[in-house]
């Protein structure tokens, strides 16, 4: 398939698989024609890709699964090199999740504070009731 039909069929553009191309990241093979071509291995080594930049990593994060795919395993992830990238990812996003946790805190500690203030504030300025109805005037 051209480059054309292989960004359609993976939902990116050609600029982007160019650009993988120019990464080393995407091998294309030309046809008798000169044009650039494509086969099934590399749609799933593009949805492999995808799939992992819509998790967050990086593109040359996603090296070792494609060098993986390209090794002939069945999965990109099935080689020591992506399960280190993997570890490093939970790593880091435990990371950043005790650090957002530890940002939650603040804000809640804030809005408390801030509460306390507002209800302390209402009371000291709330009209005076009058002592026959209760009725503020």
């Amino acid at each position: 398939m051209r480059i054309g039909e292989l960004a359609a069929r993976t939902g990116t553009t050609t600029r982007t698989l160019r650009y993988y191309e120019a990464r080393g990241l995407l091998s294309a093979r030309r046809d008798p024609h000169g044009h650039r071509a494509y086969d099934e291995d590399d749609v799933r080594l593009l949805e492999q890709i995808r799939t992992l930049r819509d998790f967050g990593f990086g593109l040359e994060e996603t090296r070792p699964f494609v060098e993986c795919l390209r090794a002939g395993h069945p999965e990109g992830d099935s080689c020591p090199a992506s399960l280190a990238v993997y570890r490093r990812k939970l790593a880091e996003l435990d990371a950043l999740i005790e650090e957002l946790g530890a940002v939650r805190q603040k804000v809640a500690g804030q809005l408390d504070r801030a509460e306390r203030a507002r209800d302390a504030l209402a009371v000291e300025t709330a009209p005076p009731e009058c002592e026959l109805g209760g009725k503020q005037w």
